[in-house]
Formats: C-alpha cells, structure tokens, sequence
C-alpha cells in the first residue's frame, strides 16, 4: 500500500495524478490531507505509524515552505517521495522545490518535478515492483506503452 499526502485540499488536483496512475496500476492507496504546520500532531502520528498500516512508500506533496515531506521523511523508516507543489502562495514554485530537495545528510526525500505527482506515482510503484512481480510485470506494461506511443507518433511525423 502506498499512502499519499499532502498539505491541503489545493494540493489535490496535482495529488489526483499520483492517485490515478496508482489506481491504474491496482495498487492500494491511502490518501489524506496532513499539514506539516498546522496539523504537527497528526504529521507525528502518520510519520511514525504508517509502516505498521502496511503503508510502504510514502507521497508527501506541499506548496509553499513544503515542510511535509521532509519532516515525514525525519520521522519514518519508509521511502518518502516529494512533490513540490506551485501553490498560489509560491515563489513561482521555487520554494517548493527547494524545501523538498535541499534534505540535509541522513534524511533523504526522493523528489520529483515541480507538480511531477504522476512520476512519483510511477516510482512509488517501481519501489513496490521490487518485491511484487505482479506490479513488476504492470510496470514493464507501462513502459512498453510509452515506446509504443512514441513510435507511433515519430511514424505520424514521418509521413
């Protein structure tokens, strides 16, 4: 199971993209809203407690100071994915990125593009692929249609 935060409901419309490709990969997911600033308590308690639910990866996505993932990532023994978020109050989405990616020696967050919640999607379920050849199999699917995709579009081109 993969469980996907985020700092709140704003958040959602990018967030939808993670739950979408996980959901068309069959892969379980828990989803809800955890603020890294106004929910200290409830971030404590998700960070510490997920991996006991079966979650195994976790997507924090935030806007802004984009504290969440990091923090997750300070209190869980879970692979923590990052998805900075432009939010209306963003630095153009730079602070997000920053906030997520600049994790100090210890702490690591796998971070994604600016509202990149789809590839994080996609790596959560490779880390799950690791260990379930079933999500394996769905992954190399995947892959085999963006090829696909792309040849077909470059034969389009061509013509």
């Amino acid at each position: 199971m993969i469980g996907i935060i985020m700092g709140s409901d704003s958040d959602l419309p990018i967030m939808q993209e993670a739950i979408d490709i996980l959901e068309s990969f069959d892969i379980q997911i828990e989803v809800d809203i955890v603020s890294a600033h106004r929910t200290p308590d409830k971030l404590v308690e998700y960070s510490k407690n997920a991996h006991l639910r079966g979650i195994k990866v976790i997507i924090a996505g935030a806007g802004g100071a984009a504290h969440l993932p990091g923090m997750v990532a300070s209190m869980s023994p879970l692979p923590v994915i990052g998805v900075p978020v432009k939010s209306k109050n963003s630095i153009d989405g730079w602070d997000s990125v920053l906030s997520i990616l600049q994790m100090p020696g210890g702490v690591p967050v796998a971070t994604v593009a600016l509202d990149g919640a789809k590839n994080a999607g996609i790596l959560a379920a490779q880390i799950i692929g690791t260990s379930d050849k079933c999500v394996l199999d769905k992954i190399i699917a995947y892959k085999e249609g963006l090829k696909l995709k792309v040849e077909q579009a470059s034969k389009r081109v061509r013509k």
